[in-house]
């Protein structure tokens, strides 16, 4: 490149304004985007992103569907239960990947035609199963608050949260709080994914009774 000569900017397009929202939420935290910061990321005027997205709830909506989007669907020759995990597991590798963000997403309707197809995908894995309307829409809610309950816990929540000015030390816990002194070592950061596991399949458990029940109850030909 001859000297003097400045590398041209890369121009603004939906993807890289999404892509560089992301690096934004992360490094900041959700409750401090704002375009003003995106734009200086970027390198550009704030205005240009509104040449895009009309909107910073235009952009948020965007960042939904991109995430959506890429949600992997199960494969076709696993059995509904294992469908569900994998559909568990890649949301919750979603959260992973943007934990900042995620805290908006876990609270946001998925009313977008992306999020909808997302939605409508997996609520079928219930029906498909047999399961009458109301059964799969109500487990499908039950395991949708412990996901968002456990991610949003994983990735934002208790062991990042605020504690007491004066928090009670290790030795009188052991001392006066025997049950959480005992259960303490399982609520470390290595055990996320055991926890994880193991509240799922809870729910994957109450899946099969219903499944059982459903058939124990349909009427023999």
């Amino acid at each position: 490149m001859p000297a003097g000569q400045s590398k041209l900017r890369e121009p603004l397009s939906r993807e890289r304004i999404e892509l560089a929202a992301f690096e934004v939420i992360e490094a900041e935290g959700f409750a401090e985007f704002s375009t003003r910061k995106l734009a200086r990321r970027l390198g550009c005027e704030a205005m240009s992103i509104y040449h895009h997205f009309p909107s910073k709830a235009h952009l948020l909506d965007a960042l939904i569907d991109r995430i959506m989007a890429a949600m992997p669907s199960p494969p076709d020759h696993l059995a509904t239960r294992q469908k569900l995990r994998f559909v568990a597991e890649a949301f919750r590798d979603a959260g992973l990947r943007q934990p900042a963000f995620f805290q908006y997403l876990a609270l946001h309707r998925m009313n977008t035609r992306v999020a909808l197809c997302w939605l409508d995908r997996t609520i079928s894995l219930f029906r498909e199963a047999g399961l009458s309307d109301e059964v799969s829409a109500r487990l499908f809610r039950a395991t949708g608050f412990y996901l968002m309950g456990a991610i949003l816990d994983e990735t934002n929540g208790y062991a990042r949260g605020p504690s007491a000015l004066e928090p009670v030390s290790g030795e009188e816990i052991m001392r006066d709080f025997p049950s959480v002194a005992a259960a303490a070592p399982w609520f470390q950061t290595p055990e996320h994914k055991a926890n994880f596991d193991y509240g799922l399949a809870f729910f994957l458990d109450a899946f099969d009774g219903e499944i059982a029940r459903s058939r124990k109850d349909q009427p023999s030909l």
